[in-house]
């Protein structure tokens, strides 16, 4: 793949994921993948038919290889990933029969977190036909804040997933930086209830939207989980029931397979209300596997279930 022929590049910090269907303890089995919102992102970008570079650092050892072999054996560029010395990120995650998780991070001082403006090829970006980043991104360090900042000036669509975390930053930092980045945003898409209520002080997912579009955000996507997506941009507001899901196994990475695959079909001439459905079902499907990429539906197979029967 060409890495300046890119559709998408994703920005940010890849975790080792260790997943257990029990609560953690000595002797519980447990499965390792590769996560982090932005592996997911770019991993659902990818399987939605776009071109997508994943732009992180990685531990220059047999574990940063390692990440590298799985982000080029899903379908993403590793030409905009960078190794050096230092500790990757971990979670480990349990989840419930209903899907519902229980994490728990060790990734203070990450070679992630070492992101600096410095590791962007600035015409790779401003060439893509979107950058996407999230406030995980922002969170993890002044350095990767920065990455972002840059990101955001360079791209020709960015878009910026909220993502807060209160175990890496707080609720008025988090909504300062939606704030900044929400007038230079292709797209923007929080959560309902939680980064629409703790960031915006918004009440409804429409009136999140609304205040997004105020703040200079060109499209709004509010995710409401099992309910369904709040769409807005100045001449458009429009609801997306959720397609049901076929099965819930565990719920990590839904949103961030939502937030790739609509980059990638925006990117590729779908409208907003096109990739919105295309990516509501990817996110219905996604919860049927273990981990943020346990299960990765093709692009025929999301497709076919946006029209799924409830």
């Amino acid at each position: 793949m060409n890495e300046y022929e890119l559709d998408v590049v994703v920005l940010g910090e890849v975790l080792v994921e260790v997943a257990t269907d029990r609560p953690v303890a000595h002797g519980v089995p447990a499965r390792i993948g590769m996560s982090g919102d932005a592996f997911n992102v770019a991993v659902a970008a990818a399987r939605a038919g776009a071109r997508v570079g994943l732009a992180s650092v990685l531990t220059d050892d047999d574990l940063g290889q390692a990440i590298a072999e799985r982000v080029a054996e899903l379908g993403v560029s590793t030409a905009l990933l960078r190794f050096r010395p230092g500790q990757q990120g971990v979670y480990l995650v349990h989840s419930d029969p209903e899907g519902e998780r229980a994490f728990s991070y060790a990734r203070n001082g990450s070679v992630g977190s070492t992101l600096t403006p410095h590791d962007l090829d600035e015409q790779v970006l401003a060439g893509a036909g979107a950058v996407v980043t999230s406030g995980i991104t922002c969170a993890i360090s002044d350095t990767a804040r920065e990455a972002v900042r840059t990101a955001s000036r360079l791209a020709k669509r960015f878009v910026f997933d909220p993502n807060h975390r209160a175990l890496l930053t707080t609720r008025e930092a988090a909504a300062e930086i939606l704030a900044e980045l929400a007038p230079a945003s292709h797209v923007v898409t929080p959560s309902f209830p939680g980064e629409s209520k703790d960031l915006l002080g918004c009440r409804t997912p429409l009136d999140a939207a609304h205040r997004l579009l105020d703040m200079g955000s060109t499209h709004v996507a509010v995710t409401c989980g099992a309910r369904g997506v709040q769409l807005a941009s100045a001449d458009q507001k429009l609801w997306i029931d959720a397609v049901p899901a076929p099965r819930v196994v565990d719920q990590t990475g839904a949103g961030d397979s939502f937030v790739g695959t609509l980059t990638a079909r925006l990117v590729l001439g779908d409208s907003l209300e096109e990739a919105a459905r295309l990516a509501a079902a990817v996110a219905s499907l996604n919860v049927g596997g273990q981990g943020g990429t346990g299960l990765l539906p093709s692009l025929e197979e999301a497709r076919a279930h946006v029209f799924r029967p409830g």
